[in-house]
């Protein structure tokens, strides 16, 4: 059984949420796991965020 490699993206939290708006367009026994992937991630990178980024200056 071979790994698929992995890649990491960069995005804004706008576009992160263009590509899940528009997998939520596609069948949901198609996507699910890929949506549930990206929300886990993004949740997990913006809890790691400081919080002064959060607050304007």
């Amino acid at each position: 059984m071979s790994v698929e490699p992995r890649i990491t993206l960069s995005l804004s939290v706008a576009e992160a949420n263009l590509v899940l708006e528009s997998l939520g367009q596609m069948p949901y026994a198609r996507v699910y796991e890929l949506v549930r992937l990206i929300q886990e991630q993004a949740q997990a990178q913006l809890a790691e965020a400081p919080a002064e980024a959060e607050e304007p200056a």
